[in-house]
């Protein structure tokens, strides 16, 4: 009972905070022109103390934006919308292809490599976090990005 009440409190001394959301590497798939979605992906790490939970995106480059998540049932990969993300202090979730990832439907624009349009999380108790994210004609090379990160 006394571990319960101290998480409690613990969580009331330390909310959740917008700042506390790291977005890295987050990159867009180029797709061909005039194509009504694309796809991104990121990697959000909480560096806070308590949960944060993602409630959703949206960006000026995009008529809609969703997170989603790739579900595969009888050998058929299908996406399914989701509500939210959770992510405990410490954590990391990622956005990848084949996973959790965010839909941008209806470009208002064309959208081509190199380009980094921004989206905007949308988090539970109303903060927000604003990232760019590169368009790119294939997913980043995980080796190069760790040693520019160095």
């Amino acid at each position: 009972m006394r571990i319960l009440l101290a998480c409690m409190l613990f969580g009331l001394w330390f909310p959740a905070r917008a700042g506390d959301l790291k977005v890295e590497g987050a990159w867009i798939r180029s797709a061909p022109p005039g194509a009504s979605m694309l796809a991104g992906y990121a990697t959000l790490r909480n560096a806070g103390r308590s949960p944060i939970t993602v409630r959703g995106a949206r960006s000026a480059a995009f008529a809609a934006v969703e997170l989603h998540q790739t579900v595969e049932s009888d050998g058929i990969a299908r996406m399914r919308p989701l509500d939210a993300l959770r992510i405990e202090p410490g954590a990391s979730v990622r956005l990848e292809p084949g996973g959790r990832h965010l839909m941008l439907m209806q470009p208002r624009q064309a959208i081509a490599a190199g380009d980094a349009p921004e989206l905007v999380f949308e988090l539970e108790g109303g903060g927000e976090v604003v990232a760019r994210f590169e368009v790119r004609a294939g997913a980043p090379d995980a080796a190069a990005e760790h040693a520019h990160h160095h």
